[in-house]
C-alpha cells in the first residue's frame, strides 16, 4: 500500500520549503482550506489524513500500532521522508502538534521548525500543570463517547469549535465527527486524551510557534505558557478567538503569525 493511499496526501503549490499540514481528532485535512490558500503561492504543501480519520484507508488501521501516538509519528516520518522536499516545516493542530514532537523526537534534525496550533502535551491537571481538565472529567466525557458516540459528537463539536457567529463551522466539526467510524474515534480519543508528552517536548530545540486561542475549553492559555517555558525556541502568540480552532474561525490572524514566524526561511507575500 503507498503512502498516497494510506493517508490521502494532497500536494499543492511550490517553493523551497514544504509545510505539512496535520489535523487533529474527529477532523480530516479538509480543515486547513482556510489557512492553505494563503501559502500556496510561496510554499509546497503536503496535506493528508490520519489513518483511520477522512479519507484515508481503513484496511490500514492497526489496533495495536495505533494504541499510541507513536504510531502517528512514525507515519508521519514516513510523509516527510516520501514528500518532504527542501525544508521541511510541521503545522500540527491539537493531537497532531504533539505527534509532530513525537516525530522530530524519533528523527531529529530532518524538521525544520513547528507550528502548533491549539497545542496540549497533557491534557489533565498534575500538580501546578494545569492541563485544564481532572481526571474525572476525561474519565466522563470518554464514557459518554462510548455509550453514544454521535450524541457526544453532536454535542461536543459545538463547544470544542467555539467560534460564536460561525455556527457553519460548528456544523463542519459535527459532521466531520460524524463521519468517523466510532470505533476508531473511541481508541483515538483515549490516546488523545490520555497521554502525556511533557517530556517529550521539554527542551525540544526546534524553533516552535505555539498558537492559542485566548479561550480555548480544549487547551487553555495556561497550557500555552507552559509550552512556551518549557521549549527553548518558542514563540507564544495569543490569537483573539474563542475555541480550539483558530485556523478555521480566525485564518487571518493565524497566517499572520505564521508569515513572522516562517520569515527565516521564506520571506512573507
Amino acid at each position: 500500500m503507498t503512502l498516497s493511499k494510506r493517508n490521502n496526501v494532497r500536494i499543492a503549490g511550490a517553493g523551497p520549503v514544504t509545510l505539512i499540514f496535520s489535523h487533529g481528532f474527529g477532523c480530516d485535512q479538509s480543515m486547513w482550506k482556510y489557512l492553505l490558500p494563503h501559502f500556496q503561492a510561496r510554499f509546497r504543501t503536503v496535506t493528508y489524513d490520519l489513518v483511520g480519520a477522512g479519507q484515508s484507508d481503513l484496511t490500514a488501521y492497526d489496533r495495536v500500532r495505533y494504541d499510541s501516538l507513536a504510531g502517528y509519528a512514525t507515519d508521519l516520518n514516513e510523509i516527510v521522508t516520501e514528500y518532504g522536499q527542501g525544508t521541511v516545516i510541521l503545522v500540527g493542530h491539537s493531537v497532531s502538534a504533539m505527534i509532530g514532537a513525537l516525530a522530530d523526537r524519533q528523527q531529529p534534525g530532518r524538521i525544520a521548525a513547528h507550528v502548533m496550533v491549539g497545542p496540549s502535551p497533557c491534557y489533565i491537571d498534575d500538580g501546578d500543570y494545569i492541563g485544564g481538565f481532572k481526571h474525572q472529567d476525561i474519565h466522563e466525557l470518554l464514557e459518554t463517547l462510548d455509550s453514544n458516540y454521535l450524541g457526544w459528537s453532536s454535542t461536543m463539536a459545538p463547544v470544542i469549535m467555539g467560534a460564536p457567529g460561525q455556527p457553519m463551522l460548528s456544523e463542519e466539526l459535527t459532521n466531520s465527527f460524524c463521519r468517523t467510524d466510532p470505533d476508531i474515534a473511541r481508541q483515538f480519543a483515549r490516546v488523545t486524551f490520555l497521554s502525556d508528552n511533557r517530556l517529550d517536548v521539554q527542551g525540544l530545540p526546534t524553533p516552535v510557534l505555539i498558537l492559542q486561542s485566548i479561550d480555548d475549553l480544549i487547551a487553555p492559555v495556561s497550557v500555552g505558557q507552559y509550552l512556551n517555558a518549557v521549549l527553548p525556541n518558542s514563540t507564544l502568540c495569543l490569537i483573539d478567538n474563542i475555541g480550539h480552532c483558530p485556523h478555521m474561525s480566525a485564518p487571518t490572524a493565524c497566517s499572520q503569525a505564521m508569515d513572522a514566524f516562517l520569515q527565516p526561511w521564506a520571506p512573507g507575500p
